[in-house]
């Protein structure tokens, strides 16, 4: 049979949201319509794709055969249309994170290849970015990715950037050349919010035995880093290239034996934009240019499982 994508569309949003009435919704049309295609459908597949009672719907054992196919084939259509009708519309990216701001690295990217026309948009989360990929809100988003990853995204590595801690001046290490993350456990993590929800700085306290933190409002890089004053035993993580703003009394020291490392990564769902593939090529061309993927674990610290084309470049 020649499956209707509209029907198909009406199960899938259905089987998610498992109630009709709110697929309806998200589809702009009656709850009568919804159930209407998906009786078609199922008439046309010729057995039932959920079961109906007083409590709500849930899939059948076809149904759940069929979602993740059907799933696939919607994915396929909107990629088949956004190839002729979104080719002059700009590539969507989502950067989140808290103050690790990835434009830094879209910009150097964009000013060495002349990047296509980008939309940015900022996501609150790894789960809430994944979700706007799903769904196809935005193509591509660039940020850390920890696991889990969410199913039928894709990711890639870009760069692998060193971390400094940021000291104020009346901090008792303020004017060490270099520190050792060690050194830091008698010190405070000063942090953009709860810690629970900062996955690079919750694994980093704990790798390195970082006892006692405090938590601030991320409003911004001066009001964050002005909030080192109220204790100077705080001290802050960040990227190791962001420039410090001035006034504000505060130093970056490197970090060694060993070096943090904050991975960034692309992100996507599907085959996207037309003009993702060539993002993908500019960022990969760039990271090996100015060796964003140098790792060597008997120098460097990275939270998350090393990724083998890592592991493979170090053995080689």
């Amino acid at each position: 049979m020649d499956l209707d994508l509209a029907q198909v569309r009406a199960f899938v949003l259905a089987a998610q949201e498992l109630h009709f009435g709110r697929a309806a919704e998200e589809l702009a049309i009656s709850q009568q319509a919804l159930s209407k295609r998906v009786a078609r459908l199922e008439s046309g597949l010729g057995t039932e794709l959920f079961r109906r009672g007083g409590h709500g719907v849930r899939l059948t054992e076809a149904g759940r055969r069929f979602l993740e196919p059907a799933r696939q084939a919607l994915a396929a259509a909107d990629r088949a249309v956004a190839a002729v009708v979104e080719e002059h519309r700009p590539l969507r990216v989502d950067v989140w994170g808290h103050l690790y701001a990835p434009m830094r690295t879209l910009a150097q990217v964009a000013a060495r290849t002349g990047s296509p026309p980008l939309e940015l948009g900022h996501g609150r989360d790894l789960p809430s970015v994944a979700a706007a990929l799903a769904h196809g809100d935005i193509d591509a988003a660039f940020g850390r990715v920890h696991p889990p990853l969410p199913a039928g995204l894709t990711h890639r590595l870009v760069r692998l950037e060193p971390v400094d801690a940021v000291l104020g001046a009346h901090h008792p290490l303020a004017a060490e050349p270099a520190l050792r993350p060690r050194q830091l456990r008698d010190s405070v993590l000063w942090t953009p919010g709860a810690l629970g929800r900062l996955d690079f700085l919750r694994r980093f306290a704990e790798r390195f035995g970082i006892r006692d933190h405090a938590e601030g409002a991320n409003l911004g890089l001066d009001h964050f880093l002005a909030g080192l004053d109220a204790d100077p035993r705080r001290f802050a993580l960040l990227p190791a290239d962001v420039p410090l703003p001035e006034g504000l009394g505060v130093r970056s020291v490197p970090l060694v034996d060993p070096t943090p490392l904050y991975a960034w990564s692309l992100l996507w769902c599907g085959g996207g934009h037309p003009w993702l593939r060539g993002l993908v090529r500019a960022l990969a061309a760039e990271a090996g240019r100015c060796r964003w993927l140098e790792y060597d674990p008997a120098r460097d610290w990275l939270p998350e499982p090393v990724p083998p084309a890592l592991a493979d470049r170090h053995d080689g």
